[in-house]
């Protein structure tokens, strides 16, 4: 069996010593209330049942999970102390901390994990995340072994952060529905370094230490207050003010640039590897003429990427040649990237059958987007397709669902979106470019309806490498095809930003930033 984290040392030494991410000359200091603005209202506070950021963030302060990362993609023991896995990959055992809580004061056992890791792959959307998990066992209070179908590398990644909640199964073991259960917005009882005081949807998330947290001395402040600000002139004038300390996932290219001018704060792109955001021009691959591979190449090299990150992102992005995040051990960056150039373009389409007619134009496509983050690039695809003869119509959706449902039922030529990769690509990847997830009704699927077998192949086999060189080989491999076949054309990185007031000290700069535990922050 092999060690992935033994140690030796006493427990509380252990745990603290390893999972202390962020070094600082300083010392910390405790106490203080943390204001924190984000941008909307959480549906709820139970990540177990729920993606995305808004639910991430306060989740993550509430439910710790087994572990927990740095900003170098190393794991470290957060609620599990150390964990093994058996030398064929189909074997996980995680060793957790002993007298570990519930808010609530009941232990927090190795049935709570059982129960967590069930709860999540009936009900999570990342199907993928524990889609090999046969079962979980608890020989005692303290060991959970989780037995996989198959090796599944990406299990210890979607044991941390907002992946896997650690959650009470007194509470919601009662048979209601964990998806609508009533504890996951009031009377929380997490497992987490802060407890839920209150939760006030559109005004504010209040939370306070844990005193029984078990990381010794941990969390330093005692109190966060998460202010639900959704409009972004409002939270830049309250960072400059000092009336907040902290907000993330500010992606609003001159306010950023403003905010860079403050002495006082510290505005960084640290903290968003994990999440992986990357912009793309998707093609619908199943009808014509998007479904000519050569018509997309044209397309990628009409579209000046460079205007796009430097024009309208001023220098706050960066560019993405494939759909793996720069800021992944897995990103091959040595791709065709499709740099502008108008005269290829032009003699693709022309070699491909696509002649200009009397007004100058080819053929038509729309463009789809739908939110109003993302209009400027979609509405600069228009005149820049013009100059290659292709007349585009570009079609904002009046609201999110009727974008999705349009998308995710093919119905379009192109879209403007936005997908994150969720930390391995097993999770957050995959599922763009297996031709078994062309699913019609659900977005961010493969809704592109691409397919290619030596993709798939290639793809599965990835998902069960363990050997982490032999991974990025066969991702390397897959980068390169898909940059041929080009069923999106990756444009740049979402330009996410945190900003941190400089009294802040070890701010979250770990791969998965505010959407981590803020137990090591502290206010000097």
């Amino acid at each position: 069996m092999q060690s992935f984290r033994t140690f030796a040392r006493p427990l509380a030494v252990a745990v603290l010593a390893a999972s202390a991410l962020t070094a600082t000359a300083d010392t910390p200091k405790q106490g203080g209330t943390l204001i924190w603005a984000i941008q909307n209202t959480p549906r709820h506070l139970n990540p177990a049942v729920q993606s995305g950021i808004s639910t991430g963030q306060p989740g993550t302060q509430l439910f710790a999970a087994p572990l927990r990362y740095d900003d170098q993609w190393n794991p470290h023991p957060y609620l599990a102390r150390e964990w093994h896995t058996s030398d064929d990959g189909l074997t996980v055992t995680l060793k957790l901390v002993e007298g570990a809580t519930f808010h609530d004061g009941m232990p927090i056992t190795s049935k709570d994990v059982a129960f967590s890791i069930k709860t999540v792959q009936e009900n999570h959307p990342f199907k993928t995340m524990y889609a090999p998990v046969e079962r979980v066992e608890t020989p005692d209070d303290h060991t959970a072994v989780i037995r996989l179908s198959q090796p599944h590398p990406a299990l210890l990644l979607a044991m941390s952060s907002q992946l896997l909640p650690i959650i009470p199964e007194h509470v919601y073991g009662d048979g209601q529905d964990p998806k609508s259960h009533p504890r996951n917005s009031q009377d929380v009882v997490g497992s987490g370094p802060f407890k839920l005081v209150e939760f006030k949807r559109d005004e504010h998330i209040i939370l306070e230490r844990y005193e029984d947290f078990f990381i010794e001395g941990r969390p330093y402040v005692d109190k966060i207050v998460m202010r639900i600000l959704k409009d972004g002139s409002a939270r830049t004038i309250a960072l400059e003010n000092g009336e907040v300390h902290l907000s993330a996932f500010e992606q609003n290219a001159r306010d950023l640039n403003r905010l860079k001018k403050k002495d006082h704060l510290l505005v960084t792109p640290d903290g968003y590897a994990a999440i992986g955001p990357i912009a793309w021009l998707a093609f619908n691959t199943q009808r014509e003429p998007t479904s000519d591979k050569r018509v997309r190449q044209a397309i990628a090299h009409a579209i000046d990427r460079e205007f796009l990150l430097n024009a309208i992102y001023l220098g706050t992005s960066q560019e993405a040649r494939t759909g793996i995040h720069p800021g992944s051990p897995f990103y091959e960056a040595d791709v065709e990237p499709y740099d502008l150039d108008l005269d290829k373009a032009n003699e693709i389409l022309d070699g491909a059958g696509y002649p200009r007619g009397a007004d100058g134009m080819r053929f038509g496509l729309t463009l789809d987007y739908g939110w109003s983050g993302i209009k400027a690039p979609a509405e600069y695809v228009k005149p820049a397709l013009k100059k290659i003869g292709i007349d585009v119509t570009v079609r904002a959706a009046p609201d999110f669902p009727t974008w999705a449902k349009r998308v995710s039922n093919h119905e379009f030529d192109m879209s403007w979106d936005v997908v994150f990769n969720w930390g391995d690509p097993v999770i957050g990847v995959h599922r763009t470019y297996l031709s078994t997830n062309v699913k019609k009704g659900v977005i961010w699927s493969n809704t592109q309806g691409y397919a290619n077998p030596e993709v798939d192949a290639i793809l599965g086999e990835a998902g069960q490498e363990m050997d982490p060189e032999k991974r990025k080989a066969l991702y390397s491999r897959f980068q390169k095809i898909v940059a041929e076949d080009l069923p999106v054309y990756w444009t740049y990185t979402l330009p996410y930003h945190t900003v941190a007031n400089r009294k802040i000290g070890n701010p979250p700069k770990s791969i998965w930033g505010t959407c981590a535990p803020l137990d090591e922050v502290y206010l000097n």
